[in-house]
């Protein structure tokens, strides 16, 4: 009976993905039960796993031989007539003439072409609630908990080769929420879309959306440009400041508990913003910044300079070309569309050329969404940059596989087909550059998610009584949403007279 009950021990149970309330209820069932070979204590365990849907599983992973494919690695070139193995999850051969172990399918992929699954660096996709409009700064908040894991738009998402996405909180704040980076494994629960270890990340903004948020709908800072500044250098300082205190505190207090006697010290609580502003400092934090102008992008790099920050993207940036070599010598990264712009005034300066002048200056740019309609469809975004600027192709399938990666910290699992890393990976029917190609089967850890041949009906439409898909009115709709910038979803009410 005992080893039963090890199966709900804290860790089997971050293991299989449970939700935290129930590894919460659960461990103090462990810690209030005198007895847990009891028929009460076992069956109150048993009882809140079938409540929660709980498995004594890891995540599943699957296994697949692709064979016969040309397989475009993005680090080492396309091999032509190749396989590529992988076994729980995890990519262990590519070569020629693989053996498939015993019970693990084997997939015919002559004439078609197999490449890693494409990374969005800024989505919006199955988010809930991504702005709080009443306060500059919500570092402290997370889209941990704001994860749709029902949404039928993952779905199409796998329908067009996408297998992992950044989830943003929004752009009406100067310093915004903690990003979560997922994996699409459509079906499982919020735990289960996490991409396992990926590190932190945090949404800034600059530019119109803060102040226009801020300082004209709510009459407070920041209301100009320089005021996003302020606020950011404000904060920084109060954060430093804090832990300044806080460890002085905590030093004095180990040391009256310690001793027994004396005056004990004066408590400084525990601030979480100021605790993950000390994070973004130290670099534990990945920024992730919406920005649109060359001259907030250069304002951002002084200010991250003068505090010691590092490792940060600079999203959207379409005047970023303007300061391609600063970007580089500062070592920052972009994330841009490939020809989006002119929906509001301070992106009327832009152009298609954006991503290859990056690009040729040695920026690490990726292409992203921002919408989910385009994650569709990003094989088609990437090959623009083709178009304009003659930037190789795959160059600019790096803007969708191993750049958005490296942005998101998690390129030594993913963005490339190479041994070790993790079996992200889709198969095209044609090169995925063509417009006439489909993606035919997308894998997420070696698992199929999405399989043409075997594409259920009911999941091709999102069930809608006021949209006609026949007419063309759904995508009228998502052309004319850009205007009102996806970033900004759930602060409009702001702005309604």
């Amino acid at each position: 009976m005992s080893k039963l009950f090890n199966l709900f021990s804290l860790k089997n149970l971050r293991a299989c993905n449970a939700p935290r309330s129930v590894q919460v209820l659960i461990r103090t069932v462990a810690q209030r039960s005198q007895d847990l070979r009891t028929l009460r204590g076992f069956t109150l365990v048993l009882l809140i796993s079938s409540v929660f849907g709980l498995s004594v599983q890891a995540q599943e992973k699957g296994s697949v031989l692709i064979q016969n494919a040309t397989v475009i690695t993005i680090t080492d070139g396309d091999l032509e007539d190749t396989d590529v193995l992988i076994r729980d999850g995890i990519i262990r051969e590519i070569g020629k003439d693989l053996r498939a172990p015993r019970g693990v399918e084997t997939i015919d992929a002559s004439g078609k072409y197999l490449m890693p699954g494409i990374i969005d660096a800024h989505s919006h996709l199955n988010g809930v609630d991504i702005n709080e409009g009443r306060n500059p700064v919500t570092a402290e908040v997370t889209m941990e908990e704001s994860v749709d894991p029902n949404e039928v738009g993952i779905y199409h998402a796998l329908a067009g080769g996408a297998t992992s996405i950044h989830l943003m909180h929004g752009s009406a704040n100067v310093i915004g929420g903690q990003g979560e980076t997922l994996k699409l494994r459509y079906g499982a629960s919020q735990e289960g879309m996490k991409f396992e270890d990926a590190p932190r990340t945090i949404k800034f903004a600059l530019g119109e959306n803060p102040t226009r948020v801020h300082g004209q709908g709510n009459g407070i800072q920041p209301r100009t440009r320089m005021g996003v500044e302020q606020v950011i250098r404000g904060h920084f300082d109060e954060a430093i400041d804090y832990k300044r205190k806080r460890e002085a505190y905590l030093k004095a207090k180990e040391q009256y508990d310690r001793r027994g006697r004396g005056t004990p010290p004066v408590p400084v609580a525990k601030n979480l913003r100021y605790e993950v502003l000390n994070d973004i400092i130290e670099g534990e934090i990945l920024v992730h910044c919406h920005s649109y102008r060359s001259d907030e992008i250069l304002m951002l790099m002084r200010v991250f300079n003068d505090y010691g920050v590092k490792n940060y993207t600079f999203q959207h940036a379409n005047e970023a070309f303007k300061v391609a070599p600063e970007l580089a010598k500062n070592g920052a990264h972009t994330s841009v569309f490939s020809d989006w712009w002119a929906y509001k005034f301070e992106v009327y300066y832009s152009t298609a050329y954006n991503a290859s002048i990056l690009n040729a200056n040695g920026v690490i740019n990726s292409i992203n969404s921002d919408n989910d309609q385009l994650l569709r469809t990003l094989n088609h975004e990437a090959a623009k940059v083709v178009r304009y600027g003659n930037t190789s192709v795959n160059d600019a399938l790096k803007m969708i596989t191993l750049h958005p990666a490296i942005q998101l910290g998690i390129d030594d699992r993913v963005g490339s087909i190479e041994e070790g890393k993790h079996g992200d990976v889709v198969i095209w029917d044609g090169h995925p550059f063509s417009i006439y190609s489909k993606a035919v089967m997308t894998f997420v850890d070696g698992k199929k998610y999405f399989d043409l041949e075997n594409d259920p009906d009911d999941m091709r439409i999102q069930i809608n009584p006021g949209t006609d898909f026949e007419d063309g009115a759904n995508h009228r709709e998502i052309i004319s949403r850009r205007k009102d910038d996806s970033c900004l979803q759930d602060v409009f009410i702001l702005f309604q007279n």
